[in-house]
Parts: structure tokens; C-alpha cells; sequence
């Protein structure tokens, strides 16, 4: 499969290579291979039930494969380790008991965690030298939570419980949650499901400053072929198996998502 895009001098962020997997005796999944680039942007679409999220959740490790090898940042995802927090994940949907009394602000807290502990704290010298080292820690996650919620849009809300929020306002906080600490890869499941048509462009267009700016690589699921012909420099068409891959004028055109989609697809135009 012949590379599309620049930077073929550069090592794969992800690297997928024959990836099979069954759910039962059903095959979801045949025999895919595909690399990602630094600062790439790449969409998987294809209709429903043709693997999409499988894939996702195989790339991430969430669910077993039976075939094939994945790798990210050059290790094999079941040995991250600590490079597993410069990977970013937004999922299709975030169930959570939404009488769960926790803030805007606490939530993407939780994507610093705390990197001190008092495991030699036994003398004054270390205690000292742990409550400094803590308060500074408490100081630096503070502003890094402010500046994620600032940069998206959504620093108002900070004290607001998650469970008041809109579709498109929890989107935005979960991308904030993934901006609070550096990330290398940001995965997306279909993110902007249940958020309405100026929301999505909306979203978009912030998703691509972030990534700009963070250097993010992105990997999103995504059924809005109008938003991904416009926003994504490689598409992944996908129906159990890799039908075609390349950049959107080639990947997108009316034969590629004929054979991706079968007869009867209608491609929806966005007139804004």
C-alpha cells in the first residue's frame, strides 16, 4: 500500500500491521495494516457495523485481537507503560451516573493525576521538601487545568457538574481533559455524535487550532464524510477490511465510497 502523505522519513506515531479480530465467530475485523504520521489528521469512515469502533478499541487495546500487531510510539501497545499518558482518548459515549456530584474542573483534573507521594516523608527535611515539591505541583495543575478549559471554550463552566451539561459543552470538556497534559496521539471514537450540525463545524475547527498548535497526530471515527473531506488529510475507508486509503479527493471520490458503503449511500452536503 503506497504512502499518500509527507513524512515518510519520520517513525509511525501508530503502526497497525494485520490486524484480525472476531467477536464470537463473527470476523469484525480482516487482516488490517496502516501507519500513522506525525501531525497527520486521518479519518476512519464506513457504515454501520463495518468495524469501526472494533478498530479503535483493538488500536487501544481494549478489547483482544486474534491476529496481527500493533504498535504506538514504536512499542507494542500492550507495553506503553508511561507513554501511555501522551495517548488521548474521546470515546462515543461517556456513561457516567449523571447525579455524580463532580465539577467541570475536577474532571479534567483527572487528567494530570498526582505525580507526588509521601513514601519519604519519614524526617523534617523530607517532609518539607515533599509539601513544596506538593504545593508547586498543586499550583502548576491548577493553571493547566484553567489554560485547557480557556483554550476550549469552556473555562465559564468550570464549577458546573458534569451531569448538566450539553452534548456538545461535555465534547468540549473531554477535549480539554485530553489538553492538560501533553499528548502525542489523539484518538477519537465518533465525538461529535449527539452534537448538532454548527457544533460539529464548530468543534472541527477547534479540534484543528489544538491540533496545530499541540502537534497533535489524530486518529478519528467519523460518519460525516462532508466534515472529513474538509477537515482530514488522509481517510481510512473501512468495511471489515481496508477497502482504500489515501488522501480525501481520492479516498472519497464516488466509486471508493460506492464500493466502501454499497448502493444507496447519499452523501449529506453541509450548506454553511
Amino acid at each position: 500500500m503506497t504512502q499518500d502523505y509527507q513524512g515518510l522519513m519520520e517513525l509511525p506515531i501508530l503502526k497497525v500491521e494485520g490486524l484480525t479480530v472476531y467477536q464470537g465467530n463473527f470476523l469484525a475485523l480482516r487482516d488490517i495494516s496502516f501507519e500513522l504520521f506525525p501531525g497527520t489528521d486521518t479519518a476512519i469512515v464506513g457504515p454501520n457495523g463495518a468495524g469501526k469502533s472494533t478498530l479503535v478499541k483493538a488500536i487501544l487495546d481494549l478489547i483482544p485481537r486474534n491476529f496481527g500487531k500493533i504498535a504506538i510510539f514504536g512499542r507494542p501497545v500492550s507495553r506503553l507503560g508511561s507513554l501511555r499518558h501522551q495517548l488521548g482518548y474521546m470515546p462515543q459515549n461517556f456513561i457516567f451516573d449523571r447525579s455524580f456530584p463532580i465539577s467541570v474542573q475536577e474532571l479534567v483534573g483527572l487528567g494530570i493525576g498526582d505525580k507526588n507521594n509521601i513514601k519519604n516523608s519519614n524526617n523534617h527535611k523530607n517532609r518539607h521538601l515533599f509539601l513544596s515539591n506538593f504545593w508547586q505541583h498543586q499550583k502548576a495543575k491548577s493553571l493547566a487545568i484553567k489554560v485547557a478549559l480557556q483554550r476550549t471554550g469552556v473555562y465559564n463552566l468550570r464549577n458546573q457538574a458534569i451531569g448538566t451539561l450539553s452534548g456538545g459543552q461535555f465534547k468540549r470538556v473531554l477535549l480539554a481533559y485530553c489538553l492538560v497534559t501533553p499528548r502525542k496521539l489523539l484518538v477519537l471514537d465518533e465525538a461529535f455524535a449527539g452534537v448538532d450540525i454548527q457544533g460539529t463545524a464548530d468543534f472541527y475547527t477547534l479540534l484543528n487550532e489544538l491540533k496545530k498548535e499541540e502537534g497533535w497526530t489524530v486518529l478519528q471515527v467519523s460518519h460525516d464524510i462532508d466534515m472529513v473531506n474538509r477537515h482530514c488529510d488522509r481517510v481510512l475507508c473501512l468495511n471489515q477490511t481496508l477497502v482504500c486509503t489515501g488522501k480525501p479527493e481520492i479516498a472519497l471520490s464516488p466509486q471508493n465510497l460506492l464500493a466502501t458503503y454499497g448502493p444507496g449511500f447519499s452523501r449529506y452536503q453541509h450548506k454553511h
